[in-house]
């Protein structure tokens, strides 16, 4: 049986909860989501569009949709933190999982667009391990 697990922007400011029922967990190394993250990926868990209850701050949220491709992002207005949308098929809830409180039901299943990995990205994972910053 599934339970509820909850969600929110680093500041606080939106928070959110849903149904810990996902689908699918993809790791999307496209140069878009590079972009859109500043990082090497983007980790989105895919869900039931109707799988999702704003608990506050929902006037805070903001909608990109790049214009000539089938690419979104909603984001907090006061912290940029990504957060949950539903696909423009209206299809998915995808859910950025950084911004889940708890972890999900399930683990990432595929790298999506590894050819368009950052060039940096496989030696990022055999560098040194740290708990902070480096001494």
């Amino acid at each position: 049986m599934s339970n509820l697990i909850s969600g929110s922007c680093l500041c606080g400011e939106v928070t959110f909860s849903l149904t810990n029922d996902f689908s699918r967990f993809y790791l999307c190394h496209c140069t878009q989501c590079q972009k859109m993250t500043g990082s090497a990926h983007v980790a989105h868990l895919f869900t039931a569009p109707d799988n999702l209850s704003w608990t506050s701050g929902e006037t805070s949220l903001k909608r990109f949709e790049h214009p000539s491709r089938s690419f979104t992002k909603v984001f907090c207005t006061e912290c940029g933190s990504g957060l949950p949308f539903v696909n423009k098929s209206g299809k998915a809830l995808i859910v950025p999982a950084g911004s889940l409180n708890a972890e999900p039901n399930i683990q990432p299943s595929h790298n999506i667009f590894w050819h368009e990995r950052a060039s940096w990205y496989d030696k990022g994972i055999t560098a040194k391990h740290c708990a902070g910053f480096p001494e």
